[in-house]
């Protein structure tokens, strides 16, 4: 088996993703947690991110003479290596719909929950950049719960958004569980997609995962509390 090292952030939802995916698929590793505090954000940044990485991110992933960026690179990567258990449906179709929703939760619903990145800060000084802030933060609680409605009405009493536990449900879960860490918008309101997260947190990858992100916001985000 080869060394396999996982460069990842404490508080980054992507590399949480990649952990999910390696635990469901047994694979062990070594974790190497890049330096972060919420005053200087990602830096210094750890030289081997920026050695692997244009873009200077986690997670990065390292086995043997193979460096991988990205997180779904790498879950596409785990997939063709190690491909059971299967995360990506084997038909196509249903492959190409399994990467849409994990493209979804990766790049369309995490563009609001952006805007409460904030509310894991303290309070800026300048009280009308804070109150923009706060204002930013309200309208993308609007936005988190329309699409909470669409997820929900999706999911249409599935238990999963691809039928079986998927690629597609570890990059929605880590999105969502953003949402929740960040005082977004209750996924109570959504009876569907409040099973759906219930089912997620009951699967040990993910509580794990859950309960680790708990931990390092109980360090580095006490303005959550």
């Amino acid at each position: 088996m080869p060394d396999r090292i996982l460069y990842v952030g404490p508080l980054s939802l992507f590399s949480r993703k990649v952990e999910i995916a390696l635990r469901e698929k047994g694979l062990p590793y070594q974790r190497e947690y890049v330096a972060f505090t919420q005053a200087k954000g990602y830096s210094p940044k750890h030289p081997a991110v920026v050695a692997a990485n244009p873009l200077q991110k986690v997670p990065v992933l390292v086995e043997g003479d193979l460096t991988v960026f990205d997180s779904t690179v790498i879950m596409e990567y785990l997939e063709d290596a190690y491909p059971t258990p299967p995360l990506y449906p084997r038909e196509p179709k249903a492959r190409a719909e399994c990467r849409l929703v994990e493209l979804e939760a990766d790049e369309i619903l995490f563009l609001p929950v952006r805007n409460l990145l904030f509310r894991t800060e303290p309070p800026l000084a300048d009280a009308a950049r804070q109150a923009a802030r706060v204002e930013d933060g309200r309208k993308a609680d609007a936005e988190i719960d329309r699409q909470f409605a669409g997820l929900d009405a999706r999911l249409d009493g599935r238990d999963y958004f691809c039928g079986t536990f998927s690629a597609a449900d570890i990059g929605m879960f880590m999105t969502v569980l953003f949402t929740q860490r960040l005082k977004g918008p209750r996924v109570s309101a959504h009876p569907g997609l409040a099973a759906w997260y219930a089912r997620m947190l009951n699967r040990p990858s993910c509580a794990k995962a859950a309960e680790e992100m708990a931990a390092a916001d109980r360090e580095l985000s006490p303005d959550l509390g």
